[in-house]
């Protein structure tokens, strides 16, 4: 599994945005796809919501990636 950390310039970032900044999908379209399709966990839950806050500390996993927010 390959580990990609994403370094928070703000307070949070959203689950799709992490998907897009950690180069798992190429677009916010592809990222939408993935998360309703139930194929994304965020701290070891499936995560349905694009929208999803990711702070730092916070895990999400998709297909072959662990991003972690640092």
């Amino acid at each position: 599994m390959e580990v990609v950390e994403v370094k928070l310039r703000d307070e949070y970032i959203k689950l799709g945005q992490a998907l897009k900044a950690a180069h798992v999908v190429g677009s916010g379209v592809d990222a939408k796809f993935l998360i309703q399709d139930g194929k994304v966990t965020v701290n070891g839950q499936v995560e349905l919501q694009r929208g999803k806050k990711l702070h730092t500390g916070d895990e999400a996993t998709c297909g072959n990636f662990r991003i972690k927010i640092v």
